[in-house]
């Protein structure tokens, strides 16, 4: 069985290099600085060799693709060589193709919207697409194959204590325990409650009090320490470290967070001082410009792809009854602001008041036109617009009207954290069978708890997926109406 902890802690990133052992040659970290390169300088440079291969010029628009491949592969493929080395090797070799697939899909689209494809030998770019990533397989496995062969010798292990036997702390020790790589080995725990009142794991060994720390550093030649004392004991805390102060080793403080509900947690320092995030956008730096990088290219073909059948609709809708073609809603975006949604109208109302009635099966108000748009979401469909005015994303929590947001927002926790995010024409809440109407607020819930899975776990990858499952979802479900 999982740890009770584990769900709390298994999508952390992790930013710190691996703690290195004693001894270790700088072979360990020149070979996870390579790993963390390698998929960028391999993706710009392979064009140069094909380019002899098939006697073609390496010119201008070569040297400009060489540059943005090698951009798109730092943002989409796995940057932290930390948790490339603890992969494994299957988990590693799928990751890394999958993303090299998002990677040629971004690169294609924005080729064929700028039309520049045309410039480059067809040859060299379809052996780029399938040899590169081959390579980059069988290149990352060997590196950390050699890197973990470097950090399990055992002549160099780290030993380690933690003070204080919490969750958190006795999920990091079963977690060192799992990966050997690491080259670190837990001797066990201090705490002044007994192991009756802990409740601690049968790896979590109790060697003694707070009071005991110190000596037992000094005499049995501990390498580090991990201070896992609740922040509130403060004195104690205090002490312990001074007390420490005699020994030699490396001391790292573990805050259990594990109560949180935490989304995007990661650590950090803002001039200087640590700080833990514990509520973030997954969009911070290079991640949102891959997010709507990816926006932009597919919004922009969906709507030129699409267009003699959005005509179509629109005609389709003015002739069907009185009203406008489109339908705007207020509907709260980004960070809680408001914004103008598009829709195709399906109502013989536009409701956008204090109060805003939900449809339900066989409501009147429904159009002929209007229940067939909604049964498949093609009433959803100039939310493309949207994306493009960067008001609203491809994939994302559901944006709903500010007459339901004002409602809901007061009856279930943490409802307005899904705004840190831009909303979305789809979301991972509407594959998991989350569609139409909300009638008790359980089925609301439900929703905003797939909305914080996706915020947890977002990756390049996720949105594809949400994007192809959706399609799927649209044929299945009998829920929109």
């Amino acid at each position: 069985m999982n740890s009770p902890y584990e769900y709390q802690y298994q999508n952390n990133q992790v930013h710190q290099p691996i703690i290195f052992k004693r001894g270790t040659s700088l072979a360990a970290p020149v070979l996870l600085w390579m790993m963390d390169a390698l998929p960028a300088v391999l993706a710009g440079f392979m064009f140069f060799p094909l380019t002899l291969l098939y006697d073609v010029d390496y010119d201008r628009p070569f040297l400009v693709l060489s540059i943005l491949a090698a951009t798109f592969t730092l943002a989409v493929l796995p940057s932290n060589a930390t948790s490339q080395v603890v992969s494994g090797r299957i988990e590693l070799a799928t990751t890394l193709l999958w993303r090299w697939a998002v990677l040629v899909a971004c690169l294609l689209a924005l080729g064929y919207v700028t039309k520049f494809s045309e410039d480059y030998s067809r040859r060299v770019v379809v052996t780029w697409v399938l040899v590169t990533p081959v390579l980059l397989v069988v290149l990352q496995l060997s590196l950390q194959s050699i890197t973990r062969a470097l950090l399990m010798d055992a002549a160099h292990a780290r030993r380690a204590v933690i003070v204080g036997c919490t969750g958190a702390s006795q999920e990091l020790a079963r977690r060192l325990s799992l990966h050997t790589e690491l080259g670190m080995s837990v001797a066990g725990f201090f705490d002044d409650r007994g192991s009756d009142r802990l409740g601690c794991a049968k790896y979590a060994q109790l060697l003694g009090r707070f009071s005991d720390v110190a000596d037992f550093v000094n005499n049995r030649n501990i390498d580090v320490i991990f201070i896992a004392i609740p922040p509130g004991q403060v004195t104690r805390m205090r002490d312990l470290v001074n007390d420490l102060g005699d020994t030699t080793a490396s001391i790292y403080y573990v805050p259990d967070v594990s109560g949180f509900d935490m989304i995007q947690q990661r650590t950090s320092e803002i001039l200087g001082f640590p700080v833990v995030a514990m509520c973030e956008t997954p969009f911070h730096g290079y991640r949102g410009l891959v997010k709507r990088l990816m926006d932009v290219v597919i919004a922009a073909l969906a709507l030129v792809l699409l267009a003699p059948m959005l005509l179509g609709i629109a005609w389709a809708v003015k002739r069907s009854s009185p009203g406008p073609v489109l339908f705007r809603q207020r509907r709260y975006g980004l960070d809680g602001r408001e914004i103008q949604v598009y829709k195709f109208r399906t109502m013989s109302v536009c409701e956008d008041g204090a109060r805003v009635a939900q449809a339900r099966p066989y409501d009147q108000r429904v159009t002929p036109v209007g229940r067939h748009l909604r049964r498949w979401s093609l009433d959803e469909l100039p939310q493309l617009i949207n994306v493009l005015q960067g008001t609203m994303s491809l994939v994302g929590p559901r944006p709903h009207a500010v007459a339901h947001n004002e409602e809901y927002r007061k009856l279930i926790k943490r409802y307005m954290v899904r705004h840190k995010v831009l909303p979305g024409i789809t979301g991972l809440a509407q594959v998991r069978g989350c569609r139409g109407e909300t009638a008790r607020v359980e089925d609301m819930e439900a929703r905003v708890v797939f909305d914080l899975e996706y915020m947890r776990n977002w990756s390049p990858l996720l949105d594809l997926q949400i994007l192809v499952a959706t399609a799927f979802a649209v044929f299945r479900t009998d829920r929109a109406y």
